[in-house]
């Protein structure tokens, strides 16, 4: 392993994400420098991760009284991310919270680690011409893209086609005709993967898988008809990648957050670890995959279409999502009425061609008024 020390920021520190980075950094003290923490409403967790890690900025939601004094500066996201001191930035938050600190790193030069889908689906376009022409890295967190992103290294002219894994969440076997009634407690009971619950409940409903395809449209230019879905219950092979030769890359380990984002972390570099869990193709044993029933799963295809039509429609898709999945877990909504909240809101949107940064923030701002005024039919 290399000498430098990266000087990291973590926005979304407290979140699932933000903490398993931390863990990475416990395994390589010798290797980071935390510079920035950013957290939203866990006070006592932050406290303590302030306490550990002795940041120089520290960005909040709530009084700073609830945080140890003295050695930290308050910064918003924004201002962290695009410091000088900052050379890599962690952005572990979930919506549209992730955009504007992305951009300012961007903007400043800075690599950044982006666990956020939500950047790519609200503005791609607008985050790669501005990464483009300021030099910037963006290296993907997301287990699916970091699989594919690892799988095509070298070989970017040479992609076919890339298929996306999904476990189908836990309702994947469970009737039709029952998913009204579900919880948000079995919704939050993901099968393979411990995740914080937006994600969690994306997964469930496989908005997020949706958003994936758009994701990766975006990170490796790759046309939406060459960018395919398909069922993996087991969680262990993360994503496809076909090349123009037929040849097949795959990326497979546990499912564990730990394995891309230590890879974020360490790129260009892969340092050994003692503490992730290991592959044993025997003790697996069978790994399946099943075609995606749109039926099941009404919120990929409206991403997928969302993505296809682009304009605004991406930013209208991921906002109202936001507040349909507040709304099913505090219990005002249904299961069901998670797709059908986020289709009344695209079909009575009216899109913006070519949107500028304002026309998208203004699309979001749309959908989420709309979306917090929606009641079921």
């Amino acid at each position: 392993m290399g000498d430098k020390v990266k000087k990291l920021a973590i926005l979304g520190s407290t979140g699932s994400v933000g903490r398993q980075t931390l863990e990475v950094v416990r395994a390589y003290p010798q290797k980071f420098q935390v510079i920035g923490l950013a957290a939203g409403k866990n006070m006592e967790l932050l406290a303590e991760q302030v306490l550990e890690f002795k940041p120089k900025f520290v960005s909040f939601q709530n009084s700073r009284n609830e945080l140890p004094r003295g050695g930290w500066t308050a910064f918003s996201m924004e201002e962290m991310a695009s410091h000088p001191e900052v050379e890599l930035v962690m952005v572990a938050t979930t919506g549209k919270a992730g955009l504007a600190p992305t951009l300012a790193a961007i903007s400043a030069g800075k690599t950044v680690a982006l666990a956020n889908k939500e950047v790519f689906v609200m503005a791609g376009g607008l985050v790669l011409s501005e990464a483009h022409s300021r030099g910037a890295k963006i290296l993907p967190v997301d287990s699916e893209p970091s699989a594919i992103w690892q799988c095509i290294h070298g070989e970017e002219r040479n992609v076919a086609k890339i298929t996306l894994t999904a476990s189908g969440g836990p309702f994947r076997a469970r009737p039709l005709k029952e998913l009204a009634s579900v919880s948000p407690e079995e919704a939050l009971r993901h099968p393979t993967w411990k995740m914080g619950k937006k994600v969690t409940i994306d997964s469930a409903t496989l908005m997020n898988k949706g958003m994936e395809v758009i994701e990766a449209h975006w990170l490796f230019d790759v046309p939406y008809d060459r960018i395919n879905v398909v069922i993996h219950p087991q969680s262990i092979v993360h994503s496809f990648v076909e090349f123009v030769d037929g040849s097949v890359k795959a990326k497979l380990s546990p499912p564990d957050m730990r394995f891309p984002i230590q890879y974020a972390l360490s790129y260009p570099e892969r340092w050994p670890s003692d503490s992730h869990p290991t592959f044993s193709p025997a003790a697996t044993g069978s790994l399946t995959f099943e075609s995606l029933d749109s039926n099941r799963y009404p919120c990929f295809q409206l991403a997928l279409d969302a993505g296809k039509k682009g304009d605004t429609y991406p930013s209208v898709l991921a906002a109202a999502d936001e507040v349909a999945v507040d709304l099913f877990l505090s219990r005002r909504i249904t299961f069901t009425d998670i797709p059908k909240l986020v289709e009344d809101a695209l079909s009575q949107h009216r899109p913006q061609r070519s949107p500028s940064l304002d026309y998208i923030l203004a699309a979001d701002e749309w959908a989420r008024e709309f979306a917090s005024h929606w009641r079921p039919t």
